[in-house]
């Protein structure tokens, strides 16, 4: 069952339906049946999650269920550690289940797993700090917290019958091959104009209704910092290509993917966390790649030169992977 109430999760259904008719002369998809084209199209994904209705009854069932709560409202369930409007089912679609959205089972079973990020061996509860620190722009919960136990017991429990240590298909985002032509900031923005902005908003904003956000905030004070995985234009452009619009994945050609990814992160954001003083130093040392716009210059203006963090992070505390 949903978090949000009835009447809102009615309203929300309706305006995703009302939205995807008006974007696309095709039919609008059910949720099951954007699930099953992702799982189809370019993953070759076959694995399929348990059914909520198979959530346990007790207190391991109890912590599932909020574990899926978090996921599809975070700034309610985990405020503490959330700085942003975002939930984690923004990017982890159909509450971490869908195939090429970066599903929770198809990470789950290959944690404890070196991440070149911070250089370290994570476990699955780090790699889950991580997401609240950048994605989240917000700080990590400690190793141990309710908030990490619910997650990875819901991580578990989604992934219920597959093998450990074993690369499973649907994992993270299809791999897209490079555009054809460099990413183009105004091709971009026009594809975002014709097909994103109806959801986001001219201003990336993103929409709400009835204190609920339906449609996340695609840049500015309340969207990903960059130090998130989607501000690499690759990541962006996958996830943009398999999932966006939503409810029709698949339909933007990956040149149109690549090119409004690189509109997506032309655009200012929240401070790296890992900030080392200025833009140059934090781009030398974690933003050096031909993906990452951060400290470049778009239309006159200097990408993160914006000053230390305003949040406070917790990043120097011990709990937290560096």
């Amino acid at each position: 069952m949903s978090i949000v109430t009835s009447a809102t999760l009615t309203r929300t259904v309706a305006l995703l339906f009302s939205l995807a008719s008006q974007l696309s002369s095709t039919p609008a998809f059910s949720a099951d049946a954007q699930a099953a084209l992702n799982a189809s199209a370019h993953t070759g994904a076959t694995f399929q999650p348990p059914s909520e209705a198979d959530i346990p009854a007790g207190p391991f069932g109890d912590t599932i269920r909020l574990g899926r709560d978090i996921m599809l409202d975070t700034p309610r369930h985990a405020a503490r550690f959330v700085g942003n409007n975002l939930s984690c089912a923004n990017c982890h679609l159909d509450a971490g289940r869908m195939a090429g959205s970066a599903p929770l089972w198809a990470a789950y079973v290959n944690f404890p797993a070196y991440r070149a990020k911070n250089s370290k061996i994570n476990t699955y509860q780090e790699r889950l700090q991580g997401c609240f620190r950048f994605s989240m722009n917000g700080s990590a919960p400690p190793l141990g917290d309710p908030v990490l136990v619910a997650l990875e017991a819901y991580s578990f429990w989604l992934a219920t019958g597959l093998p450990v240590n074993k690369e499973v298909a649907g994992r993270g985002y299809p791999k897209l091959e490079k555009p054809a032509q460099v990413a183009d900031f105004s091709r971009g923005q026009a594809v975002y104009t014709a097909r994103c902005a109806l959801c986001h908003g001219e201003s990336g904003a993103g929409q709400s209704t009835a204190g609920q956000v339906i449609f996340p905030s695609l840049w500015g004070n309340q969207s990903y910092n960059w130090g998130a995985g989607m501000g690499s234009i690759n990541n962006a452009a996958q996830f943009i290509y398999a999932n966006m619009p939503y409810g029709m994945s698949y339909s933007l050609t990956p040149q149109e993917a690549w090119d409004v990814a690189y509109f997506m992160n032309a655009h200012e954001r929240p401070q790296d966390p890992r900030w080392l003083g200025s833009v140059e130093a934090t781009r030398a040392k974690f933003h050096d790649s031909p993906f990452s716009l951060y400290g470049q210059t778009i239309n006159g203006n200097v990408l993160g030169k914006t000053g230390a963090p305003k949040r406070t992070q917790d990043k120097d505390q011990a709990h937290i992977a560096p």
